[in-house]
This record gives C-alpha cells, sequence and structure tokens, in this order.
C-alpha cells in the first residue's frame, strides 16, 4: 500500500457523525466546526486533494489544533487522527507553501532540542532568565507575555546520570533502561530520580543508555518526519544494544511516540522490524509498575490528591487506570477526580508557546476544575503537563503542588 493509499484509507474512516466534536478542547472552546477534529479532517482531505492552498487562514487552523487525541479515543470508526495530521503537517513543511513559522519551528526543534549540548545551553539560558528576573520582566511585555509565563522553570539539579542507575537491595526481577529525554532531565531532573528510586524498591536494576537522545515527538507532532526517523533509529540501536526487558518513560509524549516508532518507520526496511521490537518493550512508569505488581507502600502522605490525565498517555496509550492504582495504594491520601481529568490542560508540546491564547484559555478552564477539588497535589505524568499546570497554580494563585506520579509513591516509600 503506497502512502498515498494509506493516508486516503485513514481519511475515509471517517463518517461524520460527531461524536468527536464535544471530546475536542478547541471546539468546546470556540464552538466552530472549523476547530473541530471533523472539520480539520475535511481541510486536510481539501489540501490533499490540492481543492484548497496552504494559505495562513489554513495553517492557523491546523495549528489550533492540540493534538490531543482525545478525538481518536472516542471514534467508534477508529479515525487515526493523529497519524493523518502529523502526515498532513509533514506534507506541508516539505512543500514550498510552508508557512514560515512552520519552518522556523521545526528548525529550533531539529537544531536545539535534538541536539544535547545545544538542549544543555537552552536549559542554561531559561535557568538565568529565570534566577535574573528576565523571566518576569519578560511576562509584563506585550506578545510574548504568555509564552514567557508559560514557560517551563528549569530545576537546579539536572539529572545527568548514565549508565547503571541503580540496582535493588534483593533480587533483580528485571533489567529496565530509562528513558532521560530532552528538556525533563533539566525540568524535572527531580522526577527521574524518584523513578529510579521507585524502580529499584521494587526490583529493578535502572540503566540509562549513555547514546540515547530526544525521542523526536515534538518533531513528528509538527511535521518534520525526517527528523523523527533519524531521532528514531539512534535510540533503536542505543536501547536495544542495552538488551533490557523493558524501556520505561516518565513523560507520557515521549511513551507515546517511541510506541509507534513502528508505524513512523514502517517504510524503512532496514529498520522495520527493530522499530517494532523496540516499542513492543516500552512502557510508561505507571503502567510498568502496575503490571509488577509494584509494592505497596506503608509510609502516609496526608492529602487530597487530583489527577490530570496527561493527553498522550490516557488517549494514545490509553492509559487511566495504573496512575490511579498507584495513587489509591498510598496511605492517607484521597483522590478527588476533576469533572473533566481528561481534558487538554493545554501545553501540547511547543503548543502554549505558539498558541499561547488558546493555550491560556483552557489552562484557566483547567484550573477552575482543579481548584474544585479542593487538592494540595495535583498529579499528573508528562513534564510538560506539569510545567503548564505549575503556570496555571501561579496565576490563579492556588497552594496545590504539582507533581508526577511518581514522585507521590516515592514519598510515601521513603516515609
Amino acid at each position: 500500500m503506497t502512502d498515498a493509499t494509506s493516508f486516503e484509507a485513514d481519511l475515509s474512516k471517517c463518517v461524520r457523525c460527531g461524536l468527536c466534536l464535544q471530546h475536542c478542547p478547541t471546539y468546546v472552546e470556540t464552538g466552530l466546526e472549523t476547530e473541530s477534529p471533523r472539520g480539520r479532517l475535511y481541510l486536510m482531505r481539501a489540501l490533499h486533494d490540492d481543492i484548497v492552498a496552504m494559505t495562513p487562514n489554513a495553517a492557523g487552523h491546523l495549528d489550533q489544533c492540540l493534538q490531543c487525541r482525545n478525538c481518536e479515543a472516542v471514534c467508534p470508526s477508529g479515525v487515526p487522527y493523529g497519524r493523518i495530521m502529523e502526515q498532513t503537517r509533514a506534507h506541508v513543511l516539505e512543500s514550498a507553501d510552508a508557512p514560515l513559522s512552520w519552518r522556523l519551528r521545526a528548525l529550533f526543534l531539529r537544531e536545539v532540542i535534538a541536539k544535547p549540548q545545544r538542549m544543555r545551553l537552552f536549559a542554561g539560558a531559561l535557568r538565568f532568565a529565570s534566577e535574573t528576573g528576565l523571566q518576569s520582566l519578560a511576562e509584563k511585555l506585550p506578545f510574548v507575555g504568555a509564552r514567557a509565563a508559560l514557560a517551563p522553570r528549569i530545576g537546579k539539579r539536572p539529572f545527568t546520570a548514565t549508565g547503571i542507575l541503580a540496582r535493588p537491595d534483593g533480587e533483580v526481577k528485571a533489567r529496565v533502561a530509562l528513558l532521560t529525554g530532552c528538556i525533563m532531565p533539566y525540568a524535572y531532573g527531580r522526577v527521574h530520580r524518584a523513578t529510579v528510586r521507585v524502580l529499584a524498591r521494587n526490583g529493578c536494576e535502572v540503566i540509562a543508555p549513555p547514546s540515547q537522545i530526544c525521542c523526536g515527538a515534538l518533531h513528528a507532532h509538527n511535521g518534520d518526519a525526517k527528523t523523527a526517523r533519524q531521532l528514531a533509529r539512534h535510540n533503536i540501536d542505543a536501547f536495544l544494544a542495552a538488551g533490557v526487558d523493558a524501556i520505561v518513560v516518565n513523560s507520557a509524549g515521549c511513551g507515546a511516540a517511541m510506541k509507534e516508532y513502528g508505524d513512523l518507520l514502517s517504510e524503512d526496511t532496514a529498520y522495520r522490524d527493530k522499530a517494532r521490537e523496540f516499542s513492543s518493550r516500552v512502557r510508561d512508569v505507571s503502567e510498568f509498575l502496575a503490571g509488577l505488581p509494584f509494592e505497596r507502600p506503608s509510609g502516609r502522605v496526608n492529602a487530597i490528591v487530583t489527577y490530570q490525565d496527561s493527553c498522550h498517555l490516557a488517549h494514545a496509550q490509553l492509559i487511566t487506570t495504573a496512575p490511579r492504582q498507584i495513587l489509591e495504594s498510598i496511605r492517607g491520601l484521597r483522590v478527588v477526580e476533576m469533572t473533566t481529568p481528561d481534558r487538554c490542560c493545554g501545553s501540547a508540546g511547543v503548543y502554549s508557546l505558539t498558541q499561547p491564547e488558546m493555550s491560556m484559555d483552557l489552562l484557566d478552564g483547567k484550573m477552575d476544575d482543579i481548584a474544585r477539588t479542593g487538592a494540595g497535589y495535583i498529579a499528573t505524568s508528562n513534564p510538560g503537563c506539569m510545567s503548564q499546570l505549575e503556570a496555571g497554580v501561579r496565576s490563579h494563585g492556588l497552594s496545590a503542588r504539582v507533581v508526577h506520579v511518581v514522585e507521590l509513591l516515592d514519598r510515601a516509600y521513603r516515609g
């Protein structure tokens, strides 16, 4: 089956029933058909068939999509919306009609985020801006204010360890590799440290292959399929050479992308089979722990927690129970659900930087939902969500602390 035929087959699965509409954050926010999955599928078909040109207006409707894949999770016809959107963006980016903003975005992701040394410098610049007050100043400026407010804060202790990270005290039940990722080691090194401790507590030897790099999720989402494939091949070689039982990921967006390496490299005869083997070993940390099963902690965390479903964990990986099992296992911790815990918080990779107004509108709604729970902890499973929710806590004056699910389990283990 050729790419064009496959793309047409994916598009043809939509029967235009509209069941996705009320699950689409941008449609709920605007009420516009053009900002719904169904409307964007019409647009993508028209672009594919050369019925409409790639105008700034058309680009705007595609850019407004969060790629949260909530529509995909509820679609009765199984429309692979995420794949269609990624292929459309890739087709546009490779054409002469690609918007300048798309080209610049791809350039930044390719030349900074995907390059470890440059990523380290970029993270250092963000931390410098935060510590010197430049970021606070930028938040007060027109045009850049919302973007600066939603930018991630960089922690003081980056996670830079590679090789063998930990061994259990007793019998080794599994040997696992941890994806360290691109921004996660700098913004949330504490989450990696908690993940390593929790895995070791549950009988795992934990390693971090030194040659691993960015997973390519952001590149694929934004149309740079070529770079995404290059990064995927590199990681496949790095992780398969480690000979581990599982590849554990504590970033929902990264995990979803890595589980789909088989699709990404389906036309690559040299890597197709290796990609499928790689993807079969990828596990979200909550999924992996629930499958062991994990040791119930004896320590207590006396607090109310609400859980924000990360879009690519709930909608792409279809994992919603495992994180809640972990939270509910902790003595003293009371889980209070939001009204719409699986509605996107507005982070969506670089969406908060490219579409700050819509991102902030979605975040405001999310924070109102959170405030009604009275939670002292907001737990989630993705660094982008954590950064976005932290911005919401600051802007709404809440006292809640944003944490990764595994951090609360780690705290309970440590008493």
